[in-house]
């Protein structure tokens, strides 16, 4: 009965052990790479390394320009030399000649980068066609999300946008950031002062904003670090404390 016992503890702790080593979810981290401008064959490359992959699968989405055929033949330009293999989830679609949900597409990718444009349109026809769950479900599945500027503002809870006319105006995104974003951050003059007035006056929760060429990327919800083109763009953290906005300059690594 003794060695029975002895025997049944053993396995017990070797269960267990594998059990830990294993964590929550089976360890699937969730990372969304953010960045302040357009896309360019830096931050693919960068995206591609957080993958893991030697040749990951990475689909563009060019919604924000209504699947514009210049931004789309950019993309492939950028993707030409790089070891990734590039795809386009194209929106204006028939179901005559596309056969595969929009989530069969996403989900088999290995990342996905969504371009700039008109943040409140994308996010429209996102919801009209469930891409914004496709893309939730891709998240929870372990898949790189990144984009810049409408890509970037998408996975945050909220952000400035220029997707109206008139002025800039607030948008809603995603909320699988549970922070507001401001894209452009220097690289247009009127955003900064916005954003800072958006969270003095509780219309934006704390949030980050990044410069055209910087970005930050957040595993399983928290910022883990920013990264640079170059010393002069950068990523901060904006965040209402005691009455009064501050902003904090995050420390960047840049990129080779």
């Amino acid at each position: 009965m003794k060695i029975k016992t002895t025997v049944l503890s053993a396995l017990f702790l070797l269960m267990f052990s594998i059990s830990s080593a294993q964590g929550p979810d089976n360890a699937i981290s969730r990372k969304i790479f953010a960045y302040g401008g357009q896309v360019n064959k830096e931050f693919i490359k960068y995206t591609a390394q957080l993958t893991g992959k030697k040749k990951p699968k990475i689909c563009f989405l060019p919604t924000a320009t209504g699947d514009n055929e210049w931004y789309i033949n950019y993309w492939y330009e950028l993707c030409h030399d790089l070891e990734v293999e590039p795809h386009v989830l194209k929106v204006w679609i028939s179901s005559y000649t596309q056969k595969e949900s929009f989530e069969e597409i996403l989900t088999r990718m290995d990342a996905i980068i969504v371009g700039g444009g008109n943040t409140l349109n994308m996010l429209a026809i996102w919801k009209a066609q469930n891409i914004d769950r496709a893309l939730e479900k891709a998240y929870e599945k372990g898949i790189i999300l990144a984009g810049g500027s409408a890509g970037s503002l998408c996975w945050f809870n909220g952000g400035t946008t220029d997707s109206r006319p008139g002025k800039l105006s607030i948008v809603r995104g995603l909320g699988l950031l549970d922070y507001s974003h401001c894209p452009h951050y220097s690289a247009e003059k009127s955003r900064r002062p916005l954003y800072h007035d958006n969270i003095s006056s509780d219309e934006l929760a704390d949030g980050y904003a990044c410069d055209d060429k910087s970005g930050i990327l957040f595993v399983n919800g928290k910022a883990e670090k920013a990264v640079s083109l170059d010393k002069d763009n950068h990523s901060y953290y904006v965040y209402k404390k005691d009455g009064k906005v501050v902003e904090e300059k995050m420390h960047s690594e840049i990129l080779p």
